[in-house]
């Protein structure tokens, strides 16, 4: 997320100068909220108590040894009405975020950083002449977003999501989640880096979040988070380039290994084939075609299916049918010593491995929606495929509850009244 500061008459104005997937998904907020809608989610139902438990990590002033400063050195952004978006906003207390945020009722609230000093007295430390406005402290977060798969996903497109795509951010928790809890493996960062504290979140409308909030995730640094964020980084396709992953050495990693054989392999040949049809016209399969090396094979394929249209049996066999015969082509005695067999590992690491928002994840200073904003409701990653984007509630349904819940319990409270009145009347 870019933002550019604007000098006018304030130094927190600011307006995003490239990321136009953010505007739409305002733009898309105010078409379904308006002013008395966030006055009574902010109001009754935003967990501001919660989220201030949440960034503080003890430090509430409860405890002993406890920094009482470091809530208030926390940054937070807001998107305001008329695009005014602001940006090194900090309180002191959650009485104060909830007072601004009921104050201003914004579309949208983004968290950063803890900075080494109170991010609203910035200037007041620069015009000192002491550089010390730097971030010190930072969940170490990951973006994915479905839109990013529209390359291989053929039922929905942009934010749009359904039950057949979603599987994909399903696969995505699962992969990350695992090995973020086992990570052990990245000696030059250290030698024990498995994580505890980890929070997903659906974005809103079209991903998810991940938090990582164990005290040895939030202190590293840009460095370090980029070496995380460079571990993770497999897909690297793009539309000009037939190769999509970069799977580097004459063996898959160990973690890509247990990646691909216990979750990606096993739900791109049962679910993902079938679910998007990826062999169903000669647009499709010219995409998986693509990703062969060798020409004279690709052109074998090609053959066979096109002059076999019409499907074998039912549609499931059809694809698996295809698939299989794509796998024993490179999977030929004649073709063990070209190498093609790592061909199938990374034509199904393209379509399922996870895609990450790397520049989310390297900088400590990078803004990530706030959890409930909007209803960004958590994920549990050991049930993540019982969720449904669906059925997440929206602003005005889940005041439509609220209010309905209201009425039965004053029509309750009535009765109850005229019960006890009766009864008193004998």
């Amino acid at each position: 997320m870019t933002r550019e500061e604007v000098e006018n008459g304030t130094d927190d104005m600011l307006i995003d100068g490239s990321d136009e997937q953010q505007r739409q998904d305002v733009n898309a907020v105010r078409h379904e909220v308006n002013a008395n809608y966030l006055k009574s989610y902010y109001g009754k139902l935003f967990p501001v108590a919660d989220i201030h438990k949440w960034l503080s990590y003890g430090n509430d002033g409860k405890h002993p040894r406890c920094d009482e400063s470091y809530f208030g050195r926390r940054e937070f952004s807001f998107t305001l009405e008329n695009d005014v978006y602001l940006r090194f906003r900090s309180y002191n207390s959650p009485s104060e975020l909830e007072k601004y945020i009921n104050d201003s009722l914004p579309f949208q609230i983004d968290i950063g950083a803890v900075y080494s000093v109170d991010p609203s007295k910035r200037f007041a430390y620069a015009q000192s002449g002491d550089n010390v406005f730097i971030p010190v402290e930072r969940e170490l977060v990951f973006d994915m977003d479905i839109s990013d798969y529209d390359d291989v996903r053929y039922c929905c497109s942009g934010a749009d999501v359904c039950l057949e795509c979603w599987p994909l951010m399903t696969i995505s928790i699962k992969v990350i989640d695992t090995s973020l809890r086992d990570f052990v493996l990245i000696v030059s960062i250290t030698d024990d880096f498995g994580f505890n504290h980890i929070l997903w979140v659906y974005s809103g409308c079209h991903g998810v979040h991940c938090w990582v909030c164990d005290a040895k995730a939030r202190r590293l640094s840009n460095e370090q988070r980029g070496a995380i964020a460079d571990y993770f980084h497999v897909y690297k396709g793009s539309e000009n380039s037939n190769k999509k992953v970069y799977l580097p050495g004459p063996a898959l990693h160990p973690f890509l290994t247990t990646s691909y054989t216990n979750v990606l392999k096993p739900f791109f040949e049962e679910k993902l084939i079938c679910s998007q049809n990826l062999f169903s016209t000669e647009e499709r399969y010219e995409k998986i075609l693509e990703m062969i090396p060798d020409e004279s094979i690709a052109s074998e394929l090609r053959g066979k299916w096109q002059d076999k249209k019409r499907p074998p049996n039912s549609k499931e066999d059809f694809h698996i049918h295809r698939w299989e015969q794509l796998k024993n082509s490179l999977q030929s005695g004649k073709h063990l010593a070209t190498g093609l067999r790592r061909c199938i590992e990374e034509i199904v690491f393209a379509y399922t491995y996870p895609r990450l928002d790397m520049e989310v994840s390297k900088h400590m200073n990078h803004l990530l929606k706030a959890p409930f904003c909007r209803v960004c409701v958590p994920i549990d990653p050991n049930r993540c495929e019982e969720f449904d984007p669906t059925t997440v509630p929206t602003l005005s349904r889940l005041l439509e509850e609220l209010n309905s819940g209201a009425s039965q319990m004053q029509i309750d409270s009535e009765n109850k009244l005229k019960h006890d009145a009766k009864s008193k009347l004998g």
